[in-house]
């Protein structure tokens, strides 16, 4: 009689382990190499793209952003080009067009494949994946927006841009 009891209670526990192991194996296991993984992808889909890099400490990265946010000669200047940012500290995948061929990374392999390790750091880019320019740091709402006209507009082929920003009176 005690045998029965017994018996009863070792099928509950197996009945209890099986059906643990059964949900947790419904449950799908992502991992940054998955290739489920979401991915950021920063391929401009406009003539030109403004990629910022930052990192989680940067005060010049928050007010940047707040500039963005509020500046409306800056946002109006940013209408037709691209805006990407990535984060130093991030391994989040990201796929990108530099140099006419596509990468696949993450944003912090990204970053530093692009030397970028000041923050903020402003680099712009073409369609193609070419650099057309880096900025090294914040830059005042007025000089952004001069920056991103000189992109735009092409000048950058025909003068660099300290001489168009002095030209235009905004350095």
């Amino acid at each position: 009689m005690v045998m029965r009891p017994l018996l009863l209670i070792l099928l509950a526990v197996v009945w209890v382990l099986s059906c643990g192991s059964q949900d947790k194996a419904e449950v799908p296991v992502r991992t940054a190499d998955s290739a489920e993984a979401p991915k950021k992808v920063i391929i401009p889909k406009k003539d030109y793209a403004l990629l910022i890099v930052e990192s989680k400490s940067c005060i010049y990265c928050k007010q940047l952003n707040k500039d963005i946010e509020t500046e409306k000669a800056l946002q109006e200047a940013l209408k037709d080009i691209d805006l990407f940012r990535i984060l130093y500290e991030s391994y989040t995948p990201v796929r990108a067009n530099f140099g006419g061929k596509i990468i696949e990374t993450s944003e912090n392999d990204l970053a530093r494949t692009l030397k970028a390790l000041s923050f903020p750091y402003l680099i712009f880019y073409d369609k193609e994946g070419n650099i057309i320019l880096r900025i090294p740091g914040y830059l005042y709402p007025n000089q952004l927006v001069c920056v991103i006209d000189f992109v735009k507009t092409g000048a950058y082929r025909e003068e660099d841009v300290t001489s168009y920003l002095k030209r235009k009176n905004c350095a």
